[in-house]
C-alpha cells in the first residue's frame, strides 16, 4: 500500500514502468493476433456471402427483367400484327370478323389450322378465311365455339384466279408445301410472267373477287409441251398468321339467314 501510494504520488518508477511497458506489448500484440485474425475472417466470410446473395439477387432480377422484356417485345409485335390486320379489315368492303389461332393439324400432309370462331360466331362452310397480307384458305368444318380452315396450300385446295396485269384467268392449286402454289394448264402461249400478282377472280361463287393471293414465282417452259409449269408463292402469311379474318359477303349473310330459318 506504502509502495502503490508512493507510486502514485512520485515518478521515480515512471523509467522502469515505460520499460516494461515496451517489453509487454510484444506479447499483448501476438496474443492478440489469433483473435484479430478469426474477426478478419470472420469478416471476410460474412462478406463473401452477403455478396453471393446480392450476386443471386441481382442474377434473379435480371432473369424477371428479360423475361418481362420478352414479353413486351411479343405484345408489341402482336399489336403490329393486329394493326395490320385490321387495317386490312378496313380496306374490304365485307363485313369480317377477327378470329385466333388455336390449333395446327400435325398431318403433314394436311394443310389446316383451327380458329376459335364457330356456329355460336355465324360461321359457315365455305366462308372465306384471310390474313393481313392475302387469302389464306377457307372454312371446311364448323363446331360450336371453333372452325377448321383448309389452307390455300393443301394439295386438295385450288380456287379460279386472274392475273392483275392482263386479267388472264388461270386455276391456282395447292402443292402440300406451304410457301408454293401452282396454276393449272398454263398454256405454252400464255402471257405470264415472274412477279405477277395474282388475285381471286370471283368465279365459282366462292371466293369474292380481288382478294390477293400470291405472286407469280417461276416460269418454266419446256419445248415439246402444251403447257408451261408456273409456280407462286401465296401472299398470306401461312406459316406465321396467329389472326385471322372470316370474310361475311353479301351472299353468305343471306345463306346464314336462310339456313338459320
Amino acid at each position: 500500500m506504502i509502495l502503490m501510494f508512493a507510486d502514485h504520488l512520485t515518478d521515480w518508477l515512471d523509467e522502469a514502468r515505460s520499460s516494461l511497458t515496451l517489453a509487454t506489448t510484444p506479447v499483448f500484440i501476438i496474443a492478440e493476433l489469433p483473435i484479430r485474425g478469426a474477426q478478419g475472417l470472420s469478416e471476410m466470410v460474412s462478406s463473401r456471402d452477403s455478396l453471393l446473395i446480392r450476386i443471386n439477387e441481382l442474377e434473379r432480377e435480371k432473369l424477371l427483367l428479360k423475361a418481362r422484356t420478352l414479353k413486351m417485345s411479343a405484345l408489341i409485335a402482336e399489336n403490329n400484327r393486329l394493326r395490320d390486320l385490321l387495317g386490312s379489315a378496313a380496306k374490304l368492303q365485307e363485313n369480317v370478323l377477327v378470329a385466333e389461332l388455336i390449333g395446327v393439324n400435325p398431318d403433314p400432309e394436311t394443310q389446316e389450322v383451327i380458329v376459335d370462331k364457330g356456329i355460336v360466331d355465324k360461321v359457315f362452310v365455305g366462308q372465306p378465311v384471310l390474313d393481313a397480307h392475302g387469302l389464306m384458305g377457307q372454312v371446311t368444318e364448323i363446331s360450336k365455339f371453333t372452325s377448321r380452315v383448309l389452307l390455300i396450300s393443301d394439295r386438295s385446295h385450288s380456287l379460279p384466279i386472274q392475273v392483275l396485269r392482263n386479267n388472264l384467268r388461270f386455276v391456282v392449286q395447292g402443292t402440300g408445301i406451304e410457301k408454293q402454289l401452282e396454276l393449272l394448264y398454263v398454256n405454252s402461249t400464255a402471257d405470264i410472267q415472274t412477279g405477277d400478282q395474282l388475285l381471286s377472280s370471283g368465279l365459282g361463287n366462292r371466293f369474292p373477287v380481288g382478294y390477293p393471293v400470291g405472286v407469280v414465282k417461276r416460269v418454266k417452259f419446256e419445248p415439246g409441251n402444251s403447257f408451261m409449269e408456273v409456280a407462286a408463292e401465296p401472299g398470306a402469311q401461312l406459316e406465321r398468321s396467329s389472326h385471322v379474318l372470316l370474310v361475311f359477303t353479301d351472299s353468305s349473310t343471306e345463306k346464314t339467314l336462310k339456313r338459320e330459318r
